[in-house]
């Protein structure tokens, strides 16, 4: 599932249309493009000229020069391609073609990403690679709440999803059980150092399926670190892997 890190680095694809104008848009499938009908897309974005693109967590969004501000979100499986040579690929679910020829698409085989006109992200919390210190203490460290669960609730901080929030648990060594109340301002700092080592990591590398523990949770079930065995359980409704000797 495209995490914080895979959002930026679709950001960066979509980075290249800066400049471009808009000749027409393919926005015929309703679902991904709720709530506007077949059209609506196309029609206000056609003749504008991409100016900017922004994210914030996992949400991306496209500003043009005088016209409506295109939202993006890739769901569980999506990706940008721009300029690929499988153009019109099925999967397919909304495109961009320019002016001069060039384009790009949201393709998406599960069909779970949006576009939208104007979108309102006035509901997510701060980016995780951005948040301040004071902000994050005062965000994740606040209640009485898993840890885990926190780290996944957008509201509070937005990007990180189960691979990133497993991976920056174990790099900080803080259980994922941990009640947020109970974490020092110490371990708070080193948690929010490490969850931006991990994003700066994943984004350089390809993903978050690239962190050292990664393929541990997914295979070999032993912490790289330590050696010990890892411990299973389920927080903020996602199954959670950690190491109970490294991380207290």
């Amino acid at each position: 599932m495209p995490e914080l890190p895979e959002a930026e680095r679709a950001r960066t694809m979509l980075d290249r249309t800066v400049g471009r104008t808009v000749a027409r848009v393919d926005d015929r499938d309703t679902y991904v493009c709720r709530p506007h009908g077949p059209g609506e897309l196309d029609s206000a974005l056609a003749g504008h000229r991409f100016v900017s693109t922004h994210r914030r967590g996992k949400f991306l969004w496209m500003e043009t020069d005088d016209g409506p501000t295109l939202g993006l979100h890739l769901g569980m499986a999506g990706h940008i391609v721009v300029d690929d040579s499988s153009r019109h690929e099925r999967w397919d679910r909304f495109s961009v073609e320019f002016d001069d020829g060039s384009w790009f698409a949201l393709r998406d085989k599960r069909r779970l990403g949006r576009a939208i006109l104007n979108p309102d992200f006035s509901h997510v919390g701060p980016d995780a690679a951005d948040i301040t210190r004071a902000d994050f203490r005062a965000r994740v460290g606040a209640g009485s709440t898993a840890i885990k669960a926190r780290l996944l609730d957008q509201h509070a901080l937005a990007g990180v999803g189960n691979l990133l929030a497993d991976q920056t648990l174990w790099q900080a060594g803080i259980a994922p059980d941990r009640l947020t109340g109970s974490l020092s301002e110490a371990e708070l700092d080193r948690l929010r150092r490490e969850l931006r080592a991990a994003v700066r990591d994943a984004i350089r590398r390809g993903g978050v399926h690239t962190g050292e523990f990664i393929p541990a949770r997914r295979r070999t079930r032993v912490c790289p670190r330590c050696g010990h065995d890892l411990t299973r359980g389920r927080f903020g409704g996602r199954t959670t892997w950690w190491c109970p000797v490294c991380q207290t």
